[in-house]
């Protein structure tokens, strides 16, 4: 009996990227995308004393810090911490000695001189979110959840030798790794590279000597 091939995971080797110029100081590598939902990936470093005028979202946006710190007119999202801007959101992001960050955005931006009237920002700092045993040798912490269109944020922790088991993806996900190596059948993701799960990716992932992630996941996964 033929067999339906099914889609692989895709590497992404964030160091073989280039830097694009863009505004007001900001450098960015644009990971990936997916024109049709709008949805799209970016690292970007800020640099000293620069940031974004004012603009609104049209869409949503999570951003991690991976160094220096990303202010706006709600707080200051430090290293290692992720903030969250929801549709409609009004501010304007600055900082003060510098910053590089992932952000993973729905929609776009787009510039305006309104204030006092918009969603706020969120700030989440991951230190003070518990650990959840999920399955032997992993644990995460659950930052951000959209219940209504099935999207969240976790951390993921893997234990030396942990493997989440076969599974298919119904609906896709995007993970970095911020520290140690995950792998599977499309090989091995280090730290500072990115992972994209398209939607009917199945897979088994496994890592030698453990590993800390952030996924962003829309939908779930079923065994397979």
């Amino acid at each position: 009996m033929a067999t339906t091939a099914t889609p692989l995971s895709r590497i992404i080797p964030i160091g073989d990227l280039e830097w694009q110029e863009g505004k007001f100081g900001i450098r960015m590598k644009r990971l990936w995308e997916d024109p049709e939902t709008k949805r799209w990936a970016v690292l970007s470093r800020v640099e000293p004393g620069t940031g974004l005028p004012r603009h609104r979202h049209e869409g949503d946006e999570l951003i991690f810090v991976i160094e220096g710190a990303l202010s706006d007119d709600f707080g200051t999202v430090t290293a290692g911490n992720m903030g969250y801007r929801p549709n409609g959101c009004v501010h304007a992001v600055s900082s003060n000695n510098g910053a590089t960050a992932l952000a993973i955005v729905t929609g776009d931006i787009e510039p305006t001189t309104e204030s006092g009237t918009a969603v706020p920002s969120q700030i989440f700092n991951l230190s003070e979110l518990p650990w959840i045993e999920t399955r032997p040798g992993v644990r995460q912490k659950r930052i951000w959840e959209d219940k209504v269109n099935e999207r969240r944020a976790i951390l993921a922790r893997f234990e030396p030798g942990a493997t989440l088991a076969r599974h298919r993806h119904v609906g896709d996900e995007l993970i970095f790794v911020i520290e140690g190596a995950k792998a599977d059948e499309s090989g091995p993701v280090m730290t500072g590279n990115a992972n994209y799960r398209p939607n009917g990716c199945v897979h088994t992932v496994t890592t030698k000597n453990g590993a800390t992630v952030l996924a962003v996941v829309w939908g779930r996964t079923e065994p397979a």
